[in-house]
């Protein structure tokens, strides 16, 4: 295992797959505005925003680099069918646990609670992101297998 390459590949799979999630909103397929909803926590300002959330996604993304090729090291193998697995359990535990709680922690985003006084501006995800829409756990889903077998391919051949 080539402990250099999962910093490099994490970086470049966690671009891809932060683009694919901009390009789907953008397409109109979700509404999930992944840079806004994780930079708003740091910022007001949307434009300031998508800037750290970026940066806070690329970031996130470069730790689970790092335990996706942890895995591949303590299984002895590697190859994209086994990160895209990785990368479908990923999403599962995303879509189910990491962002039905951001409104938890998130100064900006309201509850399943919230009521008419809420000041917040963000909409609560809600389970699989499904408030953002019905394909979001499709996109979602899908960018992660690909982020995962990136990950397989390049980390375990570097």
């Amino acid at each position: 295992m080539d402990w250099h390459g999962w910093a490099v590949f994490g970086l470049v799979a966690t671009t891809g797959l932060t683009t694919v999630m901009i390009a789907a909103q953008l397409a109109g397929r979700t509404r999930l505005d992944l840079p806004l909803m994780l930079g708003t926590i740091t910022t007001e300002d949307p434009d300031r925003a998508r800037v750290a959330g970026f940066a806070i996604h690329l970031a996130i993304g470069q730790a689970f680099a790092f335990f996706y090729a942890a895995g591949f090291a303590a299984l002895d193998r590697s190859g994209w069918w086994l990160g895209a697995a990785f990368g479908l359990g990923h999403a599962a535990v995303a879509l189910t646990v990491l962002v039905p709680l951001l409104p938890d922690v998130h100064p900006r985003m309201a509850s399943e609670r919230a009521g008419f006084l809420s000041t917040a501006v963000l909409e609560p995800p809600g389970l699989l992101a499904l408030n953002y829409g019905r394909a979001t756990p499709v996109v979602t889903v899908a960018a992660h297998v690909a982020y995962g077998a990136a990950l397989g391919l390049f980390v375990g051949s570097s």
